[in-house]
């Protein structure tokens, strides 16, 4: 039986490296290195780098601030249901990177109105897409994937549907659980699953809880799709061009690599969907047309890097101010072409949930 919204336990964050023995690789330098032991904590970078050619995640990614001194504000739930088409397809709304972050994915689902106050699907027809992420540095990434899974069956019996990505995370999940230690070809001296899998938020509560059909349906998880002239991807980079010539053969490729169980093989495709910022800066706009003009869309939406990275406005712990990122909305950029749909939920930003086509 699947867990409902909100009936996960209580649970507080796990310490990144409590527990584990870590590889000594933990220690290298690099453009994301920490000086990181067991049972300290782990000092954030103050600014994002660009992924050189070689990039392997063997380090933490992107730093998480603490929410724990920020106001919380509670979101009443929407007084009205979306509104129904009289016919055809309802209307498309997608969801940023959740990571964990159970209460405020319920939040900002009531507060569009696609669950009610029981957390049940309440929006007929409206088709519904998340971008990947569900686990990791939040407290109940399982309990996330049971309210996805669950909101999926309720939405295609109203006569629409709730449909999910797959992130990097979720790659990253998948082989901490099936390779664990085994030790992988990292191009940076040796790696491990589980070791990149606790550098990067992974939660013990999460793999306690993580079961057989939770596996599963992340490793059926589609990689890319095109909705309504939106191609949907998670990560901002344009690594999907090395699984395919169509939305198909990409997804198809995919779920094939993971079926054949190879360590070294699902490292790499980690590996690739880690990269990010892609589409920022000069080129950015060229880097989404190869995407567009391969699998189709007009647009292209993605997670994956938190927007107030994208926009050089990272907060850090350590900030005199106490200043936090803001985010109202998506980031639309380069050109117009790309939007931007993680809000930085990890670092006190905002869990969005967007409906598609954005207003004018």
């Amino acid at each position: 039986m699947t867990q409902g919204a909100g009936q996960g336990p209580e649970v507080e964050r796990t310490a990144t490296l409590r527990d584990f023995r870590v590889p000594a690789y933990v220690h290298e330098t690099g453009p994301y290195a920490h000086d990181v032991h067991a049972g300290e904590g782990v000092v954030p970078v103050e600014e994002p780098v660009e992924h050189p050619d070689g990039y392997t995640p063997t380090q933490r990614d992107l730093p998480v601030i603490n929410r724990g001194d920020t106001l919380q504000v509670a979101v009443e739930p929407a007084s009205a249901t979306v509104p129904q088409p009289a016919d055809g397809p309802g209307p498309l709304y997608v969801v940023g990177d959740v990571h964990g972050y159970l209460d405020e994915l319920v939040a900002a689902l009531q507060a569009k109105g696609l669950i009610d106050a029981a957390g049940q699907w309440c929006a007929g027809t409206t088709r519904l897409w998340f971008l990947g992420d569900f686990t990791d540095r939040g407290p109940d990434g399982i309990g996330v994937i049971d309210l996805v899974m669950r909101l999926s069956a309720e939405a295609a019996a109203a006569g629409g549907y709730c449909k999910a990505l797959m992130g990097n995370h979720e790659l990253l999940l998948l082989g901490a659980k099936r390779f664990n230690d085994t030790p992988v070809n990292s191009g940076a001296g040796t790696a491990t699953f589980q070791a990149a899998w606790l550098l990067n938020g992974g939660q013990k509560t999460d793999m306690d809880r993580l079961q057989d059909h939770h596996l599963q349906w992340m490793a059926r998880l589609d990689a890319i799709e095109e909705v309504d002239g939106h191609l949907l991807v998670h990560s901002d980079t344009t690594a999907y061009l090395d699984y395919g010539d169509s939305i198909e053969a990409v997804n198809d490729t995919i779920r094939e690599a993971l079926t054949r169980n190879d360590a070294d093989e699902v490292w790499d495709l980690f590996r690739k969907f880690t990269k990010r910022f892609s589409f920022r800066d000069e080129g950015g706009a060229d880097a989404v047309r190869s995407l567009l003009d391969m699998y189709g869309g007009t647009r292209i939406v993605h997670g994956h890097s938190p927007i107030p990275y994208l926009l050089g406005e990272v907060g850090s712990e350590d900030d005199e101010d106490g200043s936090r990122p803001v985010v109202d909305g998506p980031h639309v950029y380069a050109e117009g072409l790309a939007i931007a749909m993680d809000g930085g939920v990890t670092m006190a930003g905002k869990l969005l949930v967007q409906q598609l086509p954005l207003p004018v």
